[in-house]
């Protein structure tokens, strides 16, 4: 008995969702077809009636992990909070955001591996950087927009080497520090 072709996209969307999460935990080599697949409650041979190949997994899993800087935002207008610049830096900075990858940023998480991607990957990243760099100028006060580009460059790639670095380190303390540190210094610089 086949499945439905509704069905047969839920199971696409979970092997991509649980994809993007141990991705963004082990890395994009960290994943075996076979762990995943059993993980999704499938079997090996289903993998290839969903994916030609594992890049092209990996190519939707890298995708769907993005754009939860975006749905953060919405979800706080939805709940009636307006968003700002320092809400969306103090989010980002988090001892939780830190100690659970598998649902946080992956670019924090996937950086040094997608610069080592293939083009298609490292270009899905190129027009998420793009959006987020245009998302964080958004929250930036004032008419001048180069600005307010030029300090959402600085932010997004602050926000994203302290957390590499937080999660780096084995020392709480140090760790700590850098998440502080580096959310207090660019919540300054925006304001001045």
């Amino acid at each position: 008995m086949g499945h439905s072709r509704a069905e047969k996209t839920e199971t696409h969307k979970r092997i991509v969702r649980i994809a993007a999460k141990r991705m963004r935990e082990h890395g994009l080599e960290g994943v075996g077809i076979a762990e995943l697949m059993k993980e999704a409650g499938l079997t090996v041979g289903g993998f290839y009636k969903h994916f030609r190949s594992r890049d092209d997994l990996v190519r939707e899993a890298v995708q769907s992990a993005f754009g939860g800087m975006k749905r953060r935002l919405d979800d706080d207008i939805k709940a009636g909070r307006p968003p700002f610049y320092g809400k969306l830096v103090d989010d980002y900075l988090t001892e939780e955001h830190r100690d659970y990858p598998g649902t946080g940023c992956a670019f924090s998480a996937l950086a040094a591996e997608i610069a080592r991607g293939n083009k298609r990957t490292r270009a899905i990243a190129s027009e998420q950087i793009q959006k987020n760099f245009q998302l964080i100028a958004d929250l930036i006060p004032g008419k001048d927009r180069l600005a307010a580009r030029a300090k959402a460059i600085l932010t997004f790639s602050a926000m994203v080497g302290a957390m590499s670095l937080a999660r780096a380190v084995p020392e709480e303390k140090l760790s700590r520090e850098i998440l502080k540190t580096v959310a207090e210094e660019l919540k300054a610089t925006a304001r001045g």
